[in-house]
């Protein structure tokens, strides 16, 4: 299994990015997926989920509102729309799967940058 994800970069506060995390290696529409984020020093934390259809997603509340989740099931891909961009959103973005309540494949993630 593998998840890259990509899109990232710095950006001002109030600006908007949008990450792209291509999954290989199975199934891609059996399975739910997630973001996850992590900023310097803390611990890893939950962003967004979409389930395999697409009809589910939550979210942090900390990006409820600003960022949007979406998947495209005939390219093995899911987006993370990010608007509204605070410094408090800087971390590194990863893509994960998820199959019952377990998270896995685990990629490399992709820096997010905010200036204020």
């Amino acid at each position: 299994v593998q998840l890259q994800a990509s899109g990232g970069g710095l950006v001002q506060a109030g600006g908007s990015l949008r990450l792209s995390c291509a999954v290989s290696g199975l199934i891609f529409r059996n399975y739910g997926m997630g973001w996850f984020r992590q900023a310097p020093g803390k611990e890893r934390e939950f962003v967004a989920f979409v389930s395999s259809s697409g009809n589910i997603r939550n979210y942090a509340d900390s990006v409820k509102g600003r960022f949007t989740i979406s998947r495209d099931n005939t390219k093995n891909a899911v987006y993370l729309q990010m608007s509204s961009l605070a410094p408090e959103d800087t971390a590194v973005y990863s893509c994960a799967a998820r199959w019952g309540n377990e998270y896995f494949g685990w990629g490399q993630g992709t820096q997010v940058t905010v200036s204020s």
